[in-house]
């Protein structure tokens, strides 16, 4: 019975999205999805993804990400966890605002979550937490491209809208006043990521344990690299709770434990420059930006 409704459920997604959605792809070196990698390097985690080739190309698929036939950003998506593995995008500057857009599939991918498989009851404790999240993008249709089931994972809620929340919103107020090339244009790079648990939400969707962002740009003013990471546990937590930042090498040291040692975020990035706290203030910019 489930089967069945599921099927028919995807059927009607898919009657509903736009054409050309995203392209499910072999290696990100196709659709010039590279460009949303720091040097056109992506991560390496072993047994995974190791120097661009993706190591079991039945489960992971590669996507770019396309939304109004332009490629947004590229995500690896685990197929046997319902869930991605990470998301990657280039920073450039954000707008305010939160879209009214309705979460999307992707046509070309079989095995994903459906937006059925999030609404258990009347439960509201598991929100679909953003990989890239809508708040770093910088045009509304940009923002829009976010909202792909293939872009998102079961997280709790207080988590979600407490201190992952204010990662978000410190390192959007980061690269922003930091990430500055030539004429103050903005550019960084960002991964994040989400570790798989061992809880399964509706019997399909993996409900991850940790969350893990980063990212990587150059100053050209300050002839400088900069970056800055940042993890979390995907669980209840109480008000007020707060991420300390790390360096990207001890985030790629906290990710070997769970994919074995080997792991680079930005193979290209220095591992222990960290951005430095400045004296701006922050708060207003994150609680204001709905």
């Amino acid at each position: 019975m489930r089967k069945g409704v599921l099927m028919l459920l995807s059927a009607l997604f898919l009657s509903l999205l736009p054409p050309g959605l995203s392209d499910v792809v072999d290696t990100f070196s196709e659709k010039n999805c590279l460009t949303f990698f720091l040097n056109g390097k992506t991560p390496s985690i072993p047994g995974i993804l190791v120097n661009g080739n993706v190591q079991d190309q039945k489960r992971y698929k590669p996507i770019c990400q396309n939304y109004t036939k332009v490629y947004r950003f590229a995500t690896l998506y685990d197929t046997a966890n319902k869930i991605p593995v990470f998301s990657a995008y280039k920073f450039t500057g954000f707008v305010k605002g939160r879209p009214s857009q309705a979460w999307m599939i992707e046509p070309e991918l079989e095995q994903q979550a459906l937006d059925a498989d999030y609404n258990v009851g009347n439960r509201n404790d598991m929100h679909r937490g953003h990989l890239y999240p809508c708040s770093h993008a910088n045009c509304y249709t940009e923002q829009r491209a976010t909202f792909t089931l293939t872009n998102a994972v079961p997280q709790v809620s207080s988590f979600n809208i407490g201190s992952w929340k204010k990662v978000e919103g410190s390192i959007r107020l980061e690269m922003k006043k930091s990430c500055l090339q030539k004429r103050k244009q903005i550019e960084a790079y960002v991964v994040t990521g989400a570790i798989p648990g061992k809880k399964i939400m509706n019997n399909e969707v993996n409900i991850p344990s940790v969350m893990w962002t980063a990212y990587c740009c150059y100053n050209s003013e300050t002839k400088n690299w900069i970056s800055k990471a940042h993890w979390g546990l995907n669980k209840p937590e109480r008000k007020g709770i707060k991420q300390t930042g790390k360096t990207l090498e001890e985030l790629e040291n906290m990710l070997n434990r769970s994919y074995g040692d080997g792991v680079k975020v930005f193979p290209d990035c220095p591992r222990t420059v960290m951005a430095r706290k400045r004296n701006w203030s922050e708060t207003n910019e994150i609680e204001d930006f709905y």
